[in-house]
């Protein structure tokens, strides 16, 4: 699903976690402006060369949060929410080999317009509400738990913190049963979403899907 492309995937896992997004899909869906080309080609180059796999991906701070999307793409984050420009993703997708496919660029939600960044038309972003995030280990065969989340009024009920979000809330919620299960729950903030394609893609940089990635 136009990889990790995070944005629909994390919408419906959101909602289905009973959280409150402010989900707007992109208006423009056209081919990239020169502007907008510019910026692919110099975000292709540099992430090819940095994070060409998901282990540089990992060296890096980034760290897997999803299991395969509807196009085959895994999620990596670093919690740097704020992205600053062409050289700062907050979020790398890569197929189950491992290899790069595209990703994320955000802007933290400060008010309803969308951001008027980096040159990219505005009706590009998809905006997301404030979740957590949470990965688990099973203590018997140590497989790991992905595209775990709940809404952030459901865990604030429950006494969390979504500044702070700890493993004994989500036991309190019966979402575990142990917070020793609990290896990584982060707050996912209010954000608008950009997701670019470093793999070359035919329907372009900014589509929803790739026709050369499959799940």
């Amino acid at each position: 699903m136009l990889i990790r492309r995070l944005s629909l995937l994390l919408a419906a896992l959101a909602f289905s976690c009973g959280a409150a997004l402010a989900e707007q899909s992109p208006t423009i869906d056209t081919p990239a402006d020169a502007s907008e080309a510019a910026f692919v080609k110099a975000m292709q180059a540099d992430l090819d060369k940095r994070f060409p796999t998901a282990a540089d991906a990992v060296k890096a701070g980034y760290f897997r949060y999803t299991d395969p999307d509807d196009t085959g793409a895994i999620s990596y984050a670093n919690l740097q929410w704020q992205s600053s420009d062409v050289h700062h993703p907050s979020q790398l997708w890569y197929d189950k080999a491992g290899n790069l496919l595209g990703a994320d660029y955000s802007v933290l939600t400060t008010g309803d317009a969308r951001p008027n960044v980096w040159g990219i038309q505005p009706g590009r972003f998809y905006q997301f509400g404030e979740h957590i995030h949470y990965v688990t280990k099973d203590p018997k065969t140590g497989a790991f738990g992905y595209d775990k989340a709940v809404g952030a009024a459901k865990f604030v009920a429950a006494g969390g913190d979504l500044k702070n979000p700890q493993a004994a809330t989500l036991v309190k919620m019966q979402r575990v049963g142990s917070a020793s299960e609990v290896v990584r729950i982060f707050d996912f903030p209010s954000i608008w979403d950009l997701i670019v394609w470093v793999k070359p893609n035919p329907n372009g940089a900014f589509a929803e899907k790739n026709p050369l990635v499959k799940p």
